[in-house]
């Protein structure tokens, strides 16, 4: 049994027992196995008293009975039994008013390294000492037999509101384990702290001015929160209590597809000893990291503490936010690359959370793929978006904050036609934003999605920023345009009956016209 061990001799255990191999950076690079991603399917939430009633039960949060867990849970410590096993207790949310005391029992030393660096350290107080709330038990090579055991696959993660355990078994993904956090402190924030628990970066500056940084996947939350003028407060998981904002975690899971040291310092400088590299590939002959190989996956990971940033906040926690981003990769090249949104629209785009996959990303995808995530997280909300975009349309009813919603995709066409918006650009409209350059400039509302748009921004080319004088051919973009904007419409159909009227309002429009 080894209780939280130190970096140094969990990387020798790692090399000892053929887990991984070190780079020449000193990080430790390891294989997660058959899963390179989470697989959302197979992820069940008990049906008990606290959360039947609760729970948005669906897709994304699929019931499994307290037998069924019971069992698997029996299964699982018979399989742990004499095994050589990592313990790390650890800590989340950085606001001692919502802490949440946590252990984690794998059966992989990089599994617990990646515990380590993502979860907030014990600093070995008399608070620390006081038994875990939550514990999450993972066993990789732990698999279930899916005719006896109730689950459809050999895999399974299993949230259990009551028992306070997480069950993940049968795979190493380690994403599973900080996901199965913040899914539990997605229903306890929310439901029972009365706090906006949101899937976003934050960072903020020499005077305290926080900003806010949601988006799904390969949308540049990362990228763009890392921001060397800036102070990272975190990378991917927040709350919003009454002091403010503060990290749920202790460190950063960045992705490491195409990573840049001229595009990406920050990150790429935190890959170094301590730092967890997943299922990158080497260039041949070498164990230095090709980033651009993408042979094995897209989903290529970097896990490593919050203080490898030399910009960042070690309290974890910063006032409310004075500019929150909505980031989205639009392929389909109609959205404008900012925009501002009023507090009706900023609670619609919450709930719609839309971006957009590519050919290449996924199997079977060979063009652009709308996607719409609640809250820019479905797949880790245990309750229903109206929950969380009413706690977010309070906080923005107190006033003070601006909303923005940023493209990061395409410009001049749909993917494959047109082009990627510059990351230099993206950089530069977040700059202004955040020294108030687009205050006081002139604005367009957009015809179909009601959006206002501002016509000049610094070290950006006024030419990008409408996005439909980009296109060469106009009836083509404004008929790209309203396909997206009734896919808006139609995606939100299923919330209607639950938000309120103002809501509705920021819904596009849907009044075409063609402008020359």
């Amino acid at each position: 049994m080894h209780h939280q061990e130190d970096i140094p001799v969990l990387v020798e255990e790692a090399v000892k027992h053929g887990e991984g191999l070190l780079t020449p950076e000193g990080a430790l690079a390891i294989d997660t196995g058959q899963f390179t991603g989470r697989a959302p399917n197979d992820r069940f939430i008990v049906d008990d008293e606290i959360t039947h009633n609760a729970v948005w039960w669906g897709a994304n949060n699929q019931p499994i009975s307290a037998s069924v867990f019971d069992r698997l849970f029996e299964h699982m410590g018979n399989y742990l039994s004499g095994k050589r096993l990592y313990v790390r207790d650890g800590m989340a949310c950085a606001d001692p008013e919502y802490r949440l005391r946590l252990r984690v029992i794998t059966e992989t030393a990089y599994q617990d390294i990646f515990a380590h660096n993502m979860f907030i350290r014990t600093e070995k107080t008399k608070e620390d000492e006081q038994p875990p709330e939550w514990s999450v038990l993972v066993a990789p090579e732990f698999f279930a037999d899916p005719e006896k055991d109730g689950v459809p696959h050999k895999n399974f993660v299993i949230i259990n509101f009551t028992r306070k355990v997480i069950l993940i078994a049968g795979t190493g993904y380690t994403g599973e384990i900080k996901k199965g956090i913040f899914s539990v402190l997605n229903f306890i924030l929310p439901h029972q702290r009365n706090v906006l628990s949101m899937h976003c970066a934050a960072n903020t500056n020499d005077h305290g001015e926080t900003a806010l940084f949601f988006g799904l996947s390969g949308t540049g939350k990362t990228t763009l929160s890392s921001d060397a003028e800036r102070y990272l407060i975190g990378d991917d998981e927040h709350g919003w209590g009454r002091d403010g904002i503060f990290n749920v975690e202790g460190g950063c899971y960045a992705k490491c597809v195409n990573l840049d040291a001229t595009k990406e310092p920050e990150i790429y400088k935190a890959i170094r000893f301590g730092a967890l590299l997943e299922n990158i590939e080497f260039f041949p002959g070498t164990r230095r990291p090709d980033y651009a190989n993408t042979a094995k996956t897209e989903n290529t990971r970097v896990a490593y503490p919050l203080e490898h940033i030399e910009r960042s906040v070690p309290t974890g926690r910063g006032n409310a936010p004075k500019n929150i981003f909505f980031l989205t990769a639009d392929a389909f090249g109609v959205l404008p690359p900012v925009s501002s949104l009023t507090p009706a629209q900023a609670m619609y785009h919450f709930i719609s959370g839309y971006t957009a996959k590519v050919a290449g990303t996924e199997v079977g995808i060979t063009e652009p793929k709308m996607v719409f995530s609640a809250c820019f997280g479905q797949a880790f909300i245990p309750l229903h978006p109206s929950v969380y975009a009413e706690l977010l349309g309070d906080k923005l009813k107190a006033g003070g904050v601006k909303v923005w919603l940023i493209n990061t995709g395409w410009i001049a066409g749909p993917y494959g036609i047109g082009r990627r918006i510059k990351l230099a650009y993206t950089r530069a409209i977040i700059s202004a934003v955040l020294k108030g350059e687009l205050d006081d400039c002139h604005y367009k509302k957009h015809p179909i999605f009601g959006l206002y748009y501002p016509t000049t921004c610094p070290s950006v080319p006024d030419a990008i920023l409408d996005p439909a004088h980009t296109w060469s051919d106009q009836e083509a973009y404004y008929s790209q345009a309203n396909k997206l904007a009734c896919a808006f419409v139609e995606n939100f159909r299923k919330f209607e009956g639950d938000v309120s009227p103002q809501v509705l309002q920021g819904a596009p429009p849907l009044k075409a016209r063609v402008e020359s």
